[in-house]
């Protein structure tokens, strides 16, 4: 159609300008904007589609506001629009819509049409927004987050930090909204989940709750839970007779399952709707196309929330996969996302994308570093990890423990004092198993080491995601051939490392050298390294396998906890469930005379016993 140049462009009349959003249900809503010409009606849609054919944003970029821009319109008539508004009004709706304008009504969902109330309400009155979205401008959220108080049966004080991540959960579910909390590692994010099923209980929700977990995380919420919220019935779905305790699911308030029971279990956790489904370490479902990431998408509940602190390990389409379980439709289709954001972001650095979708799931996901709240966090946080020990690792655990089981009460029966050489060498070889299976020569060509090893793997993802938040970290090992096997890892991983063992003739070279910053891990065996030198250049303590003597298991962690440092430190003591190690555990807990002369390195004193027997050569408990 030919423009037509001799008659009078229409001009923009801002008087009638009216917006409108309809709600479409469960959070969306169409819009529907435009303005009245001499009685006729104009529809934003096609007037953006034109502007953006017209590269009006470029081309405009450095004008004044009150500026007109001349377009022609599909019949050929000019238009003029005040520069100003319409820059805004396009900037804001085409960072939503990817600039695509077709014929059908702009679908918005209620978060990203709150971030555009603004630019349709200027200059119109009579603009309401539905009362929906209005709860979602930021003076609002503001507001509203202020007046959420902590349940009263919380047995707990959280940080400041910690009140704000639960009272935003809450105000995401007063909203019908759901979101990721992806504070780093160590800042509580358990707790104030906790905290937020409380609060929704005290609100008279009735339905139970339901938390997926890495299997070695399962227990550590039965912990917090009884610790923090002991009001709250827990019911752990794991085990052989799991089945039996599915009928309890309606009348319990939190049931805890794994990633790995999951799909098997399926069946029975889709009869049973829940009112918050919590997905632990949530990157579990960062491949849409995996077992587990269609299995939780079949779950049944009002309310939902990721936790990770590392939503993003790879690429942006994990962020995509998260969000599809959280909000499906709210960043399209994996195509659509990955031509909208992912590749513009990844592969051209494209920062007004990226600025975009920052935009548009940035109410959706709180994250907090440990640097950033590091005034509110106490000198020295400890946090054990229970690892579960696969098949293969428990066939040679429970073989290695059952003979030298029988030796050390032949031994104990024959020759009475040589028996204590005996179980300490049972001691050793079940120890050496947990850490890693290559450790122990068996001896029994029957049963070969398994090639992996349950608390090696663990590691190995600690270690990377304490790389993604740029600690400086410490590994004490009392295997040197545990150390050599970790630092095979960090150079396959290309992590910067240092090791210092018995061996080592330069130790303060090696001190100086971590502390100007020129590791990000440094390796140590208890004997070299476990006192007398400062190391406070690190921020995070891994034990790798428990200590006898707690006094000296706390002397290696004061390496970096000590005079000089100037920031938290974490320490994780990494326990390989059921095992010799959890029993060295619970006897420090219990401080009972057998742990006092064990740990205190007097072993050669203890007096052998049944009940020393059972307790340390038993078998491993489900």
């Amino acid at each position: 159609i030919a423009h037509n140049a001799a008659q009078k462009p229409l001009k923009f009349n801002a008087s009638s300008w009216r917006a409108e959003f309809v709600d479409e249900g469960k959070g969306w809503f169409s819009l529907s904007a435009g303005f009245d010409i001499d009685g006729e009606r104009m529809d934003l849609q096609p007037i953006l589609a034109t502007l953006v054919e017209y590269d009006f944003l470029k081309l405009t970029e450095g004008m004044p506001d009150g500026q007109e821009f001349l377009i022609f319109l599909a019949d050929g008539r000019g238009l003029t629009l005040p520069i100003g508004r319409f820059r805004r009004i396009l900037t804001h709706l085409g960072e939503l819509v990817d600039f695509k304008f077709t014929g059908k009504p702009i679908k918005l969902h209620k978060v990203e049409a709150s971030s555009v109330v603004e630019a349709l309400s200027e200059e119109d009155p009579n603009f309401s927004p539905p009362h929906e979205i209005s709860l979602l401008k930021q003076s609002h959220i503001t507001n509203h987050k202020s007046q959420i108080a902590v349940p009263s049966n919380l047995e707990a004080t959280l940080r400041s930090y910690q009140l704000e991540g639960y009272q935003w959960m809450q105000f995401l579910a007063n909203n019908a909204l759901h979101g990721i909390l992806a504070d780093d590692m160590g800042l509580g994010k358990t707790m104030q989940t906790l905290a937020h099923i409380l609060a929704e209980k005290e609100k008279g929700n009735k339905l139970p709750n339901l938390v997926i977990a890495p299997t070695s995380v399962v227990e550590n919420w039965q912990r917090e839970a009884a610790k923090f919220a002991p009001s709250l019935k827990v019911t752990i779905l794991q085990g052989h007779d799991r089945h039996h305790r599915f009928s309890a699911l309606a009348d319990t308030d939190i049931a805890l399952t794994s990633y790995a029971l999951l799909y098997r279990d399926l069946e029975y956790f889709r009869e049973q709707n829940f009112h918050l489904l919590v997905l632990d370490e949530a990157q579990h479902i960062k491949n849409p196309a995996a077992q587990v990431s269609q299995a939780v998408r079949q779950l049944v509940s009002k309310h939902r929330i990721c936790l990770s602190g590392t939503p993003i390990e790879n690429h942006l389409g994990e962020l995509w996969s998260l969000f599809d379980f959280l909000m499906p439709g709210l960043l399209g289709t994996a195509d659509t996302f990955r031509e909208t954001f992912r590749t513009p972001i990844e592969k051209a650095g494209n920062q007004q994308r990226a600025d975009a979708l920052a935009s548009k799931v940035g109410p959706l996901i709180l994250r907090r570093t440990k640097d950033q709240v590091a005034t509110e966090l106490p000198p020295k946080t400890e946090i054990p990890h229970l690892i579960e020990l696969g098949v293969d690792e428990k066939d040679l655990y429970e073989t290695v423990r059952s003979t030298m089981d029988k030796h050390v009460r032949q031994a104990l029966a024959i020759r009475g004092q040589e028996a204590q050489i005996v179980f300490l060498d049972a001691l050793l070889k079940l120890r050496q198993i947990c850490c890693h299976p290559d450790l122990v020569d068996t001896g029994n060509k029957g049963h070969p080491a398994p090639p992996t090893s349950a608390k090696f793997d663990y590691l190995k993802n600690l270690l990377e995601t304490l790389k993604e938040e740029q600690r400086k970290v410490l590994v004490f090992s009392q295997f040197t051939s545990m150390l050599e096997i970790i630092e095979h890892h960090l150079i396959e991983q290309e992590t910067s490392y240092l090791k210092l063992t018995g061996a080592s003739k330069n130790r303060q070279e090696l001190v100086e050298q971590f502390q100007s910053g020129e590791a990000e891990v440094f390796l140590i065996s208890l004997k070299a390294g476990g006192t007398g030198l400062t190391l406070t250049q690190a921020d995070t303590v891994i034990h790798y396998d428990p200590w006898w003597n707690p006094a000296a298991e706390n002397q290696a962690t004061d390496r970096a906890y000590r005079i000089g440092q100037d920031k938290p430190v974490f320490v994780h003591k990494l326990i390989c469930k059921g095992t010799v190690e959890q029993r060295i555990q619970q006897m420090q807990d219990k401080k009972s005379t057998v742990a006092d002369s064990i740990l205190t390195a007097a072993i050669n004193q203890l007096k052998l016993n049944d009940d020393v027997l059972n307790n340390l050569l038993a078998p491993i408990e489900p």
